[in-house]
């Protein structure tokens, strides 16, 4: 295992050049990455499932507890609203044209890390032994041959809204959000990429959870890059991080006011978690967050805050991501 920056970066690109399958993890502020050569991976300390490329069986058939319980303690309105208006304040003011605030809410539930991470139905999961748990349905990076592309995901509503999916591409506050991610995004990409293109734009992804279905907006930048390009993964992953979808923008003003507005460490949480194959690269952000706090869980979550943002509203999504993705859960013990 490596964990210095330094060091992470050369033994990505060391790897990544001589086609040594790897699996990595770096936290928001890239002060803590670390990386694991695939024959290395103890599975009694690490399990991964990244959309099919594994270390864990699979556990599809396997029956969710019908006694399980799931509660959770967000802060209070009070509190969240302001930590909302700082955040407002700094956009009026110029300082960020959009801002990723989050929050810790402690939660309760008779399942361990493990048992969470067996039966999420999410596309990246990621458990670290008395750590935390992640089940991210947003890809970071893809890297296939030449082709690098990116899916950032700006905007969540219930599906039992009425018109859910027309009333979140309709709302102006979300389309204004979305386009920004999607501008940060494309700039973030051509820096490492000769081309650039929008793929495809503001496009829906339902998401299933234990109490309900979500509907998330994504969008699809794609690049090519340079012919000189060999496998060089950790030097590419450090230009584009920290993830601007849950970052904000621009990044290094928008930075100061998440440290400032949020007063709490996010760790690995919105960092991005990875692998190698030997031929193919594929990331995901760290979204979608329980951690161990000295045995009490904490589930972190959070959503981009411009100057149009409603307090209620964003209090309510923050709330609305903390969930467990159980897709044929049994109702949870309240």
């Amino acid at each position: 295992m490596v964990n210095v920056s330094q060091n992470f970066s050369e033994c990505l690109n060391n790897w990544g050049k001589r086609k040594i399958p790897f699996v990595f993890l770096i936290d928001f502020l890239a002060q803590k990455p670390v990386a694991w050569r695939l024959d290395e991976i103890n599975p009694s300390e690490i399990l991964f499932d990244f959309n099919g490329f594994s270390n864990a069986e699979s556990d599809a058939a396997a029956d969710i507890p019908p006694g399980f319980y799931f509660h959770k303690e967000p802060v209070s309105f009070e509190v969240y609203r302001n930590k909302f208006a700082h955040v407002v304040k700094n956009l009026r003011a110029g300082n960020s044209f959009l801002v990723n605030l989050s929050v810790p809410t402690p939660i309760e539930t008779n399942l361990g890390l493990k048992d969470i991470f067996r039966f999420s139905n999410a596309p990246y999961r990621f458990w670290l032994k008395d750590q935390f748990v992640c089940f991210s349905p947003e890809i970071f990076i893809k890297i296939n041959g030449k082709r690098i592309s990116s899916f950032p995901m700006k905007g969540t509503i219930d599906a039992s809204f009425p018109n859910a999916e027309k009333v979140i591409l309709a709302d102006p506050k979300e389309a204004a959000e979305h386009a920004t991610i999607v501008d940060l995004i494309r700039n973030d990409i051509s820096i490492v990429a000769d081309q650039v293109w929008v793929e495809r734009y503001r496009y829906i992804e339902p998401v299933k959870t234990n109490q309900k279905t979500l509907l998330q907006v994504s969008s699809e930048i794609a690049g090519i890059l340079p012919d000189h390009f060999d496998g060089e993964f950790g030097e590419l992953l450090l230009k584009l991080l920290p993830a601007g979808s849950i970052s904000g923008a621009p990044k290094p003003s928008t930075l100061q006011i998440i440290k400032d507005a949020e007063g709490y460490d996010r760790g690995y949480y919105t960092g991005v978690m990875g692998y190698f194959d030997g031929e193919n690269f594929e990331s995901a952000v760290m979204i979608r967050y329980i951690e161990n706090q000295d045995g009490k869980l904490v589930f972190k979550s959070g959503g981009g805050i411009t100057a149009k943002s409603d307090a209620q509203s964003e209090y309510q999504e923050l709330i609305d991501k903390v969930y467990l993705p159980f897709a044929h859960a049994p109702a949870p013990v309240l």
